[in-house]
């Protein structure tokens, strides 16, 4: 007998203020000794710009003008060499000392003194002979033309007035077979109003639903509630912010993507003062072969504790999670907002040492990043992930949006704040997923008890455990807390039925048809818990419903 048992995955699109994936090779370190006498344009300024500035400050980049030749750089050597000298640019916020990351951006001492003596030397060009090709940027798509473009059938309208918006267009996969995704680009289409953009994974129709619901393309809102049959949480950062390279995963690690799944594109809009119009593209590049290591991403935050009192100038939040598994750290990606000052991500091991993983001094939202690992960490079962946030919500705040400081508590406008670090981690088994979850969810119930998120993921993976008790009490707590959420209360059926309880078990896979009537699994499985009953003639309508409608159901038509 099989019974549908969806794994509720809950996947909250909060990063609010985007990401920036940085990819590429690490710098060189130098000596002082390494300084030549005479720098010039073409020996020795531009291959520091070439690497650390030119990924910006190209024609079509994020930053204000290009530095690819040697008249842009001789037009703004001085401001070069004091944003330079002053550590501002090119921007890298990780402190020194702790986690080496690809593509680190930050420059020498040795390179700084360059810049400056050849600034000092009047920007001499140089013999042209000795300049490196300089880099090319694409227009369009970085990674050249895609094997798929997703576009939405119109455009939206985003009105010229109001506050933040946030507003989700589904894009259908357009795919005819299972095909594994090595990389993906987003084309925001908009660049002056699109803030930062999210693509979550839907396989359930989820967002076709809403779409329907809503006039126009699209639907509104920022945290998006995806409901999947089989256990699949977030694993790979799926996320745009303006000046992010396209950069592919690594060739073991791409994901899924089937022929029923939509990519639902989550954008953090800003009004302009005049409408605007909105054309969103992703673009996909598929590999034949499959992922064979599944990352995981793990969020500490603690919202619930931002409460931010105006002129408090060193307001912290914390968060824990203990590893019930052995892992190896990919990436990390923490998240503020104007107010954050300083963020810690650290590991403390099980002989009492502590790692630290990243510390940024002085945290700006304008250039956030995801943070890839030059090399994994390994972390051994009892670990303890921490995160420690500072806030600044003084007047001596130069990026304090508000004059004068004003309480401010958790919230998705960029006014409001946020206190997460997504940590991207490997674990040794796949199974081991299942028991990161767990660990999540319980640590989320640490913080909030009775949370419906926590408790309805927790419920599943019990479930998915074969703890079939412990799931029915979890997921009866979730339908106390959300009685109408028809996914947790056919997972609730199911645990019922599981467990022997058909009578209970009917009753709760009727409420469930009473709240989706489209709802096909509650349909299946009411149909199934009918007949253990032996009540075949009631059980026939559901089981031939299910089957009309998914002729393909090779359960639904046995078990009719």
């Amino acid at each position: 007998m099989h019974h549908r048992r969806p794994a509720l995955t809950l996947r909250a699109a909060v990063i609010a203020g985007g990401i920036l994936t940085l990819a590429g090779q690490g710098c060189t370190r130098h000596s002082a000794a390494d300084v030549p006498a005479a720098p010039t344009f073409a020996r020795d300024v531009a291959p520091i710009l070439y690497r650390s500035c030119a990924p910006c400050h190209h024609p079509t980049g994020a930053g204000p003008f290009p530095l690819l030749t040697f008249d842009d750089a001789r037009k703004r050597a001085r401001q070069i060499v004091k944003v330079t000298t002053r550590g501002y640019m090119p921007p890298w916020p990780p402190e020194p000392g702790h986690s080496r990351f690809l593509g680190e951006r930050r420059l020498s001492d040795a390179e700084i003194a360059i810049l400056s003596a050849w600034q000092r030397a009047g920007s001499p060009e140089g013999d042209r002979k000795a300049l490196p090709p300089p880099p090319t940027f694409t227009r369009g798509w970085q990674l050249g033309a895609p094997d798929l473009v997703l576009t939405p059938p119109g455009p939206f309208t985003l009105p010229g007035e109001g506050t933040d918006t946030f507003w989700n267009v589904v894009l259908p996969a357009a795919v005819d077979r299972t095909r594994y995704v090595r990389a993906i680009e987003i084309l925001p289409g908009n660049r002056q109003v699109v803030h930062h953009a999210n693509v979550v994974l839907d396989r359930s129709g989820m967002g076709r639903a809403l779409d329907a619901k809503t006039p126009g393309i699209g639907f509104p809102g920022m945290d998006i509630e995806v409901v999947s049959d089989t256990f699949e949480p977030d694993s790979h950062f799926l996320f745009w912010k303006p000046g992010t390279p396209a950069a592919p995963e690594p060739a073991d690690m791409a994901w899924r993507l089937d022929p029923s799944t939509d990519l639902i594109l989550n954008m953090h809009l800003q009004p302009s003062g005049r409408p605007e119009q909105i054309t969103p593209s992703i673009g996909l590049y598929f590999t034949e072969a499959p992922p064979t290591r599944v990352p995981m991403l793990l969020q500490l935050e603690h919202d619930g504790a931002l409460d931010i009192p105006g002129g408090d100038a060193a307001f912290s939040v914390t968060d824990e999670l203990r590893l019930p598994v052995d892992v190896q750290v990919l990436g990390l990606y923490p998240h503020a907002h104007y107010l954050g000052k300083i963020v810690e991500g650290a590991a403390r091991l099980p002989d009492g040492t502590t790692r630290t993983l990243i510390r940024i001094p002085d945290w700006d939202l304008n250039w956030q990043a995801v943070y890839q690992l030059a090399a994994p960490v390994d972390l051994p079962k009892g670990t303890v992930l921490s995160m420690r946030w500072t806030y600044d919500n003084s007047a001596s705040n130069p990026r304090n949006p508000s004059t004068p400081p004003r309480r401010v508590v958790a919230g998705n406008r960029s006014s409001d704040e946020m206190a997460h670090l997504w940590v991207q981690v490997l674990p040794r088994h796949a199974s081991d997923r299942l028991a990161l979850q767990e660990a999540l969810m319980r640590a989320r119930l640490g913080k909030y008890p009775g949370d419906f998120i926590a408790l309805a993921n927790l419920g599943a993976v019990l479930q998915s455990s074969g703890r079939v008790d412990d799931a029915i009490a979890t997921l009866a707590a979730a339908v106390r807390a959300r009685p109408d959420h028809a996914a947790v209360r056919n997972n609730l059926g199911a645990a019922l039925l599981a467990a022997g309880r058909a009578d209970a078990a009917i009753e709760e896979f009727t409420r469930t048809l009473r709240i989706d009537p489209n709802y096909l699994d509650a349909a299946y499985n009411l149909g199934t818990a009918l007949t253990t009953r032996n009540r075949a003639g009631e059980a026939l309508p559901h089981l031939e419903r299910v089957a009309r409608a998914r002729p393909a159901d090779a359960r639904a038509l046995a078990t009719l």
